[in-house]
């Protein structure tokens, strides 16, 4: 049988972020599988008690024993948040550099697993050689240090895995992307280019952090009060622009939040941000003039427990701000956080406090190609084939067209699961199906989607809870039933309602043998929805109803 080159997304295709790819070479008897990127998205408030979504990892656990390793393109969560959740159930070499390892180092530490063994470093523009792939690490800019894009060479052909990318001309950190490299990948020919989608539907270019610099230095050289900056804890060419500012302005800075500190330290520890003046820890910044002092913290989607929510909701124990102060959000709005974030914002504002973002201030750049980056990249590389990743649907197949208007010759719009065979000398097509699907870290566990845990919580967190305790004596008799609830909504028929239940309780407890063990099964079920009608009937909630039986 011959052997073949398949492509399969777990996760970030038809979305953005969860990003997970397999790719796998050989027979249907014998394929080696590689794994890029292990990332989460962030959940919304409609499945309570749940942050973090990661890819199903089903299919590639059946397939561990062919599995190569993991191979992650740059630190963003969205690319390595499930690593430390997925690796104990796969155990295989993991690949990545020094900057992304020393992230992913912390991840494992505080799951107590030692991943020392297992974690490869590579260095920048390294190369791997996990026959039958032939790996290159190709270095690109994007909002975050070491971002990778990865050349894959197979006996079919040579696919580029772009990951997260632009063109930024003057990255501040890092290096700049090297053409020279892509041009040399292009000329070689590229059978296939797995590529971001994110900013399709934005013209010209994504923009430098140079100029971003330029802009935020003039904002802050223009404040006379407290300033607070929060901005994406990842993005270390922001980080250094702010202790730049700070440096210009003779004021002091001082980091607040956990991951703010973490991405700090680990840069330094990369050999980054070695001329930035030290940081102040936040209880000493109390004794600086509020004119001498920046803040940089986590929280510009308006987390709940981010340090920018605490710090306005005078929470933080250390940082405060008043009348005048600024706040700058040097991000952009991740689609789905609109709602938490303006509400930030707007108690921000009612404080008297200014507010800046990008929409009233050039106080931001993406790190994802607008439409002038990807032509550049198309010429360079010269593709015979686009597969748009990174994206929602639209995006993807805004991508195609664009792909198509650039005369690329061919283009594939691919989904989660989808198992592609790619060609060398046509059209890549889908020739099967994956499972594939979402798990919830539910606490510390990775549950599926339709685990009960879920839906209790979800029937809870709507309905509210009824619990019902029948004390049964060994004669056979019930006594008062003991009768608990929250989240039913009350009013002055409260009274009533527990009346109406002891009497359907007591009718019900009548109708069965309560001497009868084997009729407890029955008798539970009909006190579930006799008791349930009643509270529907009263106040239109359908509680999630537990019954207990003490016997004494």
């Amino acid at each position: 049988m011959k052997s073949e080159l398949t492509f399969c997304p777990l996760g970030g295709s038809g979305e953005i972020g969860m990003n997970m790819n397999l790719y796998a070479y050989g027979t249907e008897e014998n394929k080696k599988w590689i794994i890029v990127d292990m990332g989460v998205s962030f959940a919304d408030d409609s499945i309570p008690g749940i942050d973090v979504i990661f890819p199903d990892p089903g299919f590639i656990i059946d397939k561990k024993n062919d599995l190569l390793g993991i191979i992650l393109t740059h630190a963003h969560e969205d690319h390595i948040g499930s690593v430390a959740h997925i690796w104990p159930k796969l155990k295989c070499k993991i690949f990545a550099t020094p900057f992304t390892s020393v992230l992913i180092k912390e991840k494992f530490k505080e799951k107590k697993i030692d991943i020392s063994n297992y974690l490869e470093v590579v260095q920048l523009n390294g190369k791997l050689n996990l026959s039958p792939f032939e790996i290159e690490f190709v270095t690109l800019t994007h909002s975050i240090l070491e971002p990778n894009g990865l050349s894959i060479k197979t006996p079919t052909g040579l696919v580029l895995h772009t990951g997260d990318w632009k063109i930024d001309p003057d990255p501040l950190t890092g290096g700049n992307i090297d053409e020279k490299k892509l041009k040399s990948i292009g000329k070689e020919g590229v059978v296939a280019m797995i590529c971001d989608s994110t900013n399709v539907f934005s013209q010209g270019r994504a923009g430098s952090e140079s100029e971003v610099r330029e802009s935020l230095l003039n904002i802050i050289s223009s404040k006379k009060k407290r300033i607070v900056v929060t901005s994406f804890a990842s993005n270390v060419a922001r980080m250094e622009t702010i202790f730049y500012c700070a440096k210009k302005n003779k004021r002091s800075i001082s980091l607040v939040g956990r991951s703010m500190n973490r991405i700090y330290k680990a840069a330094k520890q990369c050999g980054y941000l070695q001329d930035v003046i030290d940081p102040i820890d936040p209880r000493d910044a109390k004794k600086i003039s509020k004119d001498k002092i920046i803040f940089l913290c986590t929280g510009s989607q308006g987390e709940p427990l981010g340090a920018m929510n605490r710090i306005i909701n005078d929470t933080h124990p250390d940082v405060f701000m008043e009348s005048g102060d600024c706040v700058i959000f040097s991000s952009k709005i991740i689609p789905g956080n609109e709602k938490k974030l303006y509400a930030l914002q707007n108690t921000i504002i009612k404080k008297d406090v200014e507010v800046i973002t990008e929409e009233n201030a050039f106080v931001h750049v993406s790190g994802h190609p607008n439409r002038d980056d990807l032509k550049d990249m198309y010429n360079w590389v010269k593709p015979s084939c686009i597969i748009p990743v990174h994206g929602e649907h639209r995006h993807m197949r805004e991508h195609i067209l664009f792909a198509k208007e650039m005369q690329i010759p061919h283009t594939l719009q691919v989904e989660n699961g989808d198992i592609i065979k790619i060609n060398s000398n046509k059209k890549p097509e889908i020739i099967d199906k994956a499972p594939s699907g979402r798990m919830y870290l539910d606490g510390s566990i990775g549950v599926s989607a339709d685990s009960q845990s879920i839906k209790e919580r979800k029937n809870l967190s709507l309905n509210g809870y009824l619990e019902i305790t029948l004390i049964v004596s060994n004669n056979g008799k019930v006594k008062k039933p003991v009768i608990s609830y929250k989240g039913i909504p009350e009013n002055e028929l409260q009274e009533n309602l527990i009346f109406d239940m002891e009497d359907e309780i007591n009718s019900v407890c009548r109708t069965f043998s309560m001497n009868n063990k084997n009729q407890e099964k029955n008798l539970i079920e009909t006190l579930k929805q006799s008791c349930r009608k009643i509270i529907k009937d009263k106040t239109g909630k359908k509680p999630f109803t537990n019954i207990n039986i003490a016997r004494i």
